[in-house]
């Protein structure tokens, strides 16, 4: 008997990252709904900005060439949700623009007012698709920070086979 499990012909990596990606639909579907956030939420989500689907303003997708994290909170307009992702209307230095990202794009999202946190990763080969190998110096994207208590945090990792 070894201890190397079965390859399974059932995607369920696939199948649990969309449902947890539906979680993120379905917040910022009740968000567009109302048109404002609940009590003190508010949402910190990161996307691959090279990913299919995702639309950018350029400046945008010059300064964050692979990843970036939009904050909804204070200001933000024209929310929208579908079946594959959201749009919404939001200032960068003082310019405003509209942003399409598509759910399979987000990587992290994060309601700092209750701790929770959904991650997600992403499919190795879609890694080398997505991104240049190129680094700027300089050119961090904005993160959020993870939250390390555990206490609402759920984490996928599909990397690893048990």
């Amino acid at each position: 008997m070894t201890d190397d499990a079965p390859e399974s012909l059932i995607p369920y990596d696939e199948i649990v990252q969309e449902a947890l990606r539906a979680v993120v639909g379905r917040v910022l579907s009740e968000v567009a709904a109302t048109g404002e956030l609940p009590g003190t939420h508010h949402f910190y989500i990161t996307f691959r900005t090279k990913a299919p689907g995702v639309e950018i303003p350029k400046h945008l997708s010059e300064r964050f060439p692979e990843e970036m994290t939009i904050v909804i909170q204070h200001r933000f307009w024209d929310l929208k949700v579908t079946d594959t992702g959201f749009s919404v209307g939001l200032s960068f230095g003082g310019v405003p623009s509209t942003l399409f990202i598509p759910f399979a794009a987000v990587t992290d999202f994060v309601d700092p007012a209750v701790e929770f946190s959904l991650k997600f990763q992403a499919n190795e080969e879609d890694d080398d698709d997505l991104f240049d190998d190129e680094d700027e110096a300089g050119d961090e994207p904005l993160r959020a920070e993870p939250i390390e208590d555990g206490s609402n945090v759920v984490s996928v990792d599909f990397t690893k086979k048990k």
